[in-house]
């Protein structure tokens, strides 16, 4: 076992921003490495899962520090994407999944979430107001599920089987419920390292 281990999902389409909204420009550089950033910052090492044939965001989060795996897994959605990155870290731990177009979250909510794991939870997820966020942890009893996801649903079927047994990290970060899906939430504040 390897500890637990970071993945940033990078395989959206960007369809409503109309164009790769995780190079669209934050803080003087592509969005996506400010997710990478507060990422390994508050989890580690970590790998991003994005697109065959990806060119400048893989170089952007290659620069970032990221491990990259370029999957043709991604084309078919987020939970493709997932079950991608965990069959590359198979021997981890646990993992904590966060999304490349959510780069408010604070690194210390991501630490809070990736400690849960780590002392043995099931499933942890940083809660805000009433209103689970993300990132979402996965212990290693959960590799098979995690494994067998496909298409675009993500892990919305393992967290809800396994709902009983989450971990609620109460968190006051506005950064875990604030994606990027348009231009204008680029102007949304707060979260960051």
């Amino acid at each position: 076992m390897t500890g637990v281990r970071a993945l940033l999902l990078c395989g959206g389409r960007s369809s409503r921003f109309g164009s790769n909204k995780l190079l669209a420009t934050l803080d003087g550089g592509p969005l996506v490495v400010r997710s990478a950033r507060n990422l390994m910052a508050g989890a580690g090492r970590a790998l991003a899962v994005v697109p065959a044939g990806s060119g400048a965001l893989a170089v952007a989060l290659r620069e970032a520090g990221c491990d990259v795996l370029e999957s043709p897994d991604s084309a078919r959605g987020l939970g493709a994407s997932l079950a991608a990155g965990v069959r590359t870290l198979a021997d981890a731990d646990g993992w904590i999944v966060a999304l490349g177009d959510m780069p408010f979250i604070r690194a210390s909510t991501i630490a809070a979430v990736a400690e849960r794991i780590a002392r043995g939870a099931l499933i942890a997820a940083p809660m805000r107001n009433g209103h689970r966020g993300h990132p979402v942890g996965f212990g290693a009893a959960l590799k098979a599920e995690l494994l067998a996801l496909d298409g675009d649903e993500g892990a919305r079927q393992v967290i809800g089987k396994h709902r009983d047994a989450m971990v609620g990290v109460a968190v006051d970060d506005e950064g875990i419920t604030a994606d990027v899906d348009v231009p204008a939430d680029l102007e949304r504040k707060g979260g960051g390292t």
